[in-house]
């Protein structure tokens, strides 16, 4: 069973999620199991406070080393991987996803404020991740997003396990245009091709609806495809 625990100031943030969708069945069916550790439970203030005035200056809080030394000491193992949510850490992406699949007991610091001491990060921390060029309110909502990304990636997580090689970012392609019921509608209608029944055909029209797709919204991607495609090219030759 894949471990995952998460240092936070706000531990009633993740009942709902925990308790729902696929998580929450998971969660269930122990395919996972999910530690949440309330950082003012290891503070020495009377208040539970875990922050400070920056030394040196400037606007913002702190979270403080004394409370998080000792929370990350309350569940660490020789193998556990800790990850600190910050806005300063390498962009998350389905690549990072996938490595971070392979690690059985992760610990996932929710930074808060203008962040932490820089000795925890020094003295713990294996990766700094940001979810993306952007501003939340706290690091609760990037540790559900990886807490999330990564446990699909179990086996048993999701009911159809293929679909994972379908998805956006599989093999650098967003993912193509999806159709149901009823083929038309109000003088839209679905595409004569996956109504024909040539899966061959449904295939192709597929991948080249997500390289258009991909090339017009996300040309970073794109062009990773097509390095990868030209790797891969120049392996089989």
């Amino acid at each position: 069973m894949k471990l995952f625990k998460i240092i936070t100031l706000f531990p009633d943030f993740f009942e709902s999620p925990l308790q729902s969708s696929l998580l929450g069945r998971a969660v269930r069916d122990l395919k996972i199991k999910v530690e949440i550790i309330d950082l003012k439970k290891f503070s020495s203030d009377k208040f539970h406070r875990c922050d400070d005035y920056s030394y040196g200056g400037g606007t913002g809080m702190v979270l403080q080393p004394e409370p998080l030394f000792r929370a990350i000491e309350s569940g660490r193992k020789d193998n556990t991987k800790i990850i600190l949510t910050s806005p300063a850490g390498m962009v998350y992406n389905q690549d990072i996803v996938k490595d971070f699949s392979k690690l059985d007991d992760i610990c996932i610091i929710c930074g808060h404020y203008e962040g932490l001491d820089q000795r925890v990060i020094d003295r713990y921390v294996d990766y700094e991740i940001s979810i993306g060029d952007y501003i939340v309110s706290g690091g609760e909502y990037a540790a559900l997003v990886i807490l999330d990304s990564i446990s699909r990636y179990i086996p048993g997580f999701m009911s159809n396990p293929d679909s994972l090689e379908q998805e956006s970012f599989e093999n650098n392609l967003l993912e193509y245009p999806q159709y149901t019921r009823p083929a038309e509608i109000d003088g839209y209608s679905v595409p004569d091709i996956l109504l024909s029944g040539n899966h061959k055909k449904i295939r192709e029209w597929r991948l080249q609806q997500a390289i258009d797709k991909t090339r017009k919204i996300r040309p970073d991607l794109y062009k990773k495809y097509l390095e990868n495609n030209s790797r891969d090219t120049e392996k089989k030759e």
